[in-house]
């Protein structure tokens, strides 16, 4: 098995065709010999938060949006915050983001964002991403994924879709051979 991959985005090929992946940015959770998990930054659902937690919670309606982490237990709900001392037993994924998903950790989370703690972050996602022991790496052995490091910056840039524009970027600007060439022949 490769390192693990905790803590990185992976960054979905243009030859990956899988619908449910197709140009997704992958946020790798849990990463070992037992298989793998993640959550699809990078695809708002048409479900707002206050809609999906209204059984459980009385929250402002927003214009936030549910994301779809993945095709695995989509009823399943996941929050990605960076408010360490909400959930002291998780350990960050990245440095100071979090990964939860018990209810306490959710109602606390809310509560914060609704009295307008300013400084707290979050994105609530429904199912997540999993992979079987060594499927993932099969994957990235057919070139499937691109790998990058995980920033919060990227996960929760204000337009979604140009995560996958920005980050692949990135690929191919850490993998280039030859330098840029300007447009005009006159710069070079």
């Amino acid at each position: 098995m490769c390192e693990s991959l905790r803590g990185r985005y992976l960054i979905a090929g243009k030859r990956l065709r899988d619908t449910n992946f197709y140009k997704t940015v992958v946020l790798m959770v849990e990463h070992g010999s037992e298989g793998a998990m993640g959550l699809v930054v990078n695809r708002p659902s048409s479900i707002t938060v206050a809609h999906a937690l209204s059984k459980h919670f009385q929250i402002p309606d927003t214009d936030d949006l549910v994301y779809v982490g993945g095709p695995v237990e989509p009823s399943a709900l996941f929050i990605l915050h960076n408010a360490s001392e909400f959930d002291e037993n998780e350990t960050a994924v990245i440095p100071g983001l979090y990964v939860g998903s018990s209810a306490e950790v959710f109602e606390t989370i809310i509560r914060a964002s609704a009295e307008g703690n300013a400084d707290l972050s979050f994105r609530i996602f429904s199912g997540c991403s999993g992979w079987a022991p060594g499927q993932l790496e099969g994957e990235l052995e057919r070139g499937d994924w691109y790998q990058q490091p995980a920033t919060s910056d990227m996960l929760f840039l204000e337009d979604p879709y140009e995560v996958w524009d920005r980050l692949l970027l990135k690929v191919y600007e850490s993998n280039r051979i030859l330098p840029d060439a300007p447009n005009n022949p006159e710069w070079n």
